[in-house]
């Protein structure tokens, strides 16, 4: 098996969904490699969910807050 080194984000980044209305900060607490492709742990206070890189942006989006 070949791993790919380009990860995009890193454990410790803080990080937004890009479809989360509220745009709250989370942290990045873990990354699993799948077949795939990479699943990150996000943490926001005591949750903890996980997303696919095309859900996550180090940018927060204030035009999605004003909807």
């Amino acid at each position: 098996m070949k791993i790919n080194n380009n990860i995009v984000f890193d454990i410790g980044d803080i990080v937004f969904l890009k479809t989360d209305s509220e745009q709250l900060p989370r942290i990045i607490t873990g990354i699993l490699m799948r077949p795939n492709g990479l699943l990150y742990y996000l943490s926001n206070g005591t949750n903890e969910t996980q997303h696919y890189e095309i859900e996550i942006s180090k940018e927060e989006n204030e035009t999605i807050k004003l909807f």
